[in-house]
């Protein structure tokens, strides 16, 4: 009885394992942006061109989708060098002790066709915060050079830079404490 019992729980917990899917960025048709005001008269934004994620779901609508993030500080580009290495700096993200910025979702909500709620922890200069973003599906298509299942995503959101002592030092209006993220992404089913 007790060898039946363990056979039905394997055989539901292999199950249960291999209808979880992996989907990784296409790096690239992926960007990772940010937005910040300057003096609250320009917009200056900038991306992270170094960075991966994976997102691990069992529903084909990601319903359930759990979302992980890895950028490294040290690609950030806002076409400005200078710029570029002061915010690598201990005055900004300080690069060299905090090389890299996480994020890890840990809940998703559907609010319509296609859109969702995506909360998750960020970790950003040794802080962890719960974040809330707006998360976008926008569809699924085989990639015909390929032949792979490929899908898209589009995320938008804000965060506050003093959550995660970021650029401590400048205060409003000199850069915004409000940045704007916004995230696109294919992703490729593996």
């Amino acid at each position: 009885m007790k060898k039946g019992l363990l056979a039905i729980a394997l055989l539901i917990a292999s199950t249960v394992f291999a209808a979880v899917t992996l989907w990784t960025n296409d790096e690239a048709h992926s960007q990772l942006q940010f937005t910040v005001s300057h003096l609250g008269l320009s917009d200056v934004s900038g991306t992270f061109n170094d960075f991966e994620v994976k997102v691990n779901a069992t529903k084909d609508n990601f319903s359930d989708a759990v979302f992980e993030l890895t950028a490294q500080v040290a690609s950030i580009d806002t076409r400005v060098e200078a710029r570029d290495n002061h915010l690598k700096s201990p005055d900004f993200f300080d690069a060299e002790k905090y090389p890299v910025i996480t994020f890890k979702s840990t809940a998703i909500k559907k609010n319509g066709k296609d859109t969702y709620s995506l909360t998750g922890n960020l970790t950003i200069n040794g802080v962890t915060k719960s974040v809330t973003t707006d998360l976008w599906y926008r569809g699924k298509l085989v990639d015909e050079k390929t032949g792979k299942e490929t899908v898209g995503f589009q995320l938008t959101g804000e965060i506050k830079r003093s959550d995660f002592h970021v650029g401590d030092g400048f205060a409003e209006p000199m850069i915004s404490d409000v940045v704007r993220i916004k995230a696109d992404g294919e992703f490729v089913k593996q």
